[in-house]
């Protein structure tokens, strides 16, 4: 399982102590995950925590520029260590196209990580169809302020996952996106038992044959006092259930 690490450059994540606020932070942060076995580092300039507000892209980039060019001085790889990945190294977190040109400008090939799926910005995944990138789609339902109210699923919530991503599968083979990981979107538009139900049933979502992302780390679900488990245990059924990528905090 590759492992992705999560580099936040937002004051306001979910988490204080992700926060990387300075080219020293950063360094540290990149230097820690990389130690602790992550091939991917996934940076995030936009908090997308319950109740975040929106960041407007000069914002989002002034955080992003100075830490990849840094990055890039830093050496990390064009490509994880894994044998037989092709994934870059660099991850990008975020719903923005103009902002996926930028990096794009900047330090060529990288993983569009979207929480979206595209669905934030129109122009979202023509922009990667023609850029080529690899990118991943998240099911999500609104947005930060409204996700928390939006967890109602009449089909249950293996099944309204498996069919949100049928209906992005058919997107992308007609934009020509080849190279897509699935992510379920753990702690987005979902109660902590809609969480553990989709975690536990990973496995029905291998028919579409792709990589499945796994984030469970810092969740209100794994991290608040809960009767299902820890982050540890989430993890640990992450691993159990075949998920290919685990995104760590």
């Amino acid at each position: 399982m590759i492992l992705m690490g999560v580099v936040n450059l937002t004051p306001d994540s979910f988490r204080p102590e992700t926060r990387a606020m300075s080219l020293e932070a950063a360094r540290a942060r990149i230097a820690d995950l990389v130690a602790r076995g992550c091939s991917i580092i996934d940076f995030g300039a936009v908090s997308t925590r319950p109740g975040a507000v929106d960041v407007p892209v000069e914002e989002e980039w002034r955080r992003l520029e100075p830490v990849l060019r840094d990055a890039r001085m830093m050496g990390i790889p064009s490509a994880p260590t894994e044998t037989n990945s092709s994934l870059p190294a660099i991850s990008i977190d975020t719903t923005s196209s103009e902002i996926v040109r930028r990096v794009e400008r900047l330090v060529g090939r990288f993983l569009v990580n979207d929480i979206s799926a595209g669905e934030d910005d129109p122009a979202m995944l023509e922009t990667v169809a023609e850029l080529g990138l690899p990118y991943v789609a998240m099911h999500k339902r609104g947005n930060p302020r409204s996700m928390d109210a939006l967890t109602d699923y009449p089909q249950g919530i293996v099944k309204a996952v498996d069919e949100y991503f049928e209906g992005f599968a058919a997107k992308a083979e007609a934009l020509g996106i080849k190279d897509w990981i699935l992510d379920p979107g753990f702690g987005f538009a979902k109660t902590a038992e809609q969480n553990w139900e989709l975690l536990e049933n990973l496995p029905a979502l291998r028919h579409f044959g792709r990589p499945i992302l796994v984030g469970v780390a810092d969740k209100r679900f794994t991290h608040t006092p809960n009767p299902f488990g820890s982050c540890q245990n989430a993890e640990q059924l992450a691993a159990e259930r075949r998920a290919d990528i685990l995104r760590i905090h």
